[in-house]
């Protein structure tokens, strides 16, 4: 029966069974071959994507320290202002008062 099938097929002008499964075959070790390739270059994506995200996060940390020691350098900054602003008012309060403390009056001969 196999032998009359295939013959059938053969006279109609269609693969036999087994010219399917060959062909089939084929065409699976081909996709096969395809995907390894695609396999191997997102690995190779990912292997340089993982160095990336390695430098880029160093970058960062190295920013972010660099960050924290000028931001100390800004704080001490405005602390040293804030000091001199207070230094500043207090000096013009005991100015004024030291002002007040000069009797007005007609102009003396300091000779």
């Amino acid at each position: 029966m196999t032998d009359t099938l295939e013959e059938d097929l053969d006279f109609l002008g269609l693969p036999s069974p087994t010219e399917i499964w060959k062909q089939q075959a084929a065409l699976l070790e081909h996709e096969i071959a395809e995907l390894n390739t695609q396999l191997r270059a997102a690995r190779e994506s990912i292997f340089k994507l993982t160095q990336m995200l390695q430098q880029v996060t160093q970058d960062r940390e190295s920013a972010l320290a660099r960050l924290r020691a000028q931001a100390a350098i800004a704080t001490e900054s405005r602390n040293k202002a804030i000091d001199l602003e207070h230094r500043c008012k207090y000096l013009e309060r005991t100015n004024e008062d030291l002002r007040r403390q000069i009797p007005v009056g007609p102009a003396r001969n300091l000779r």
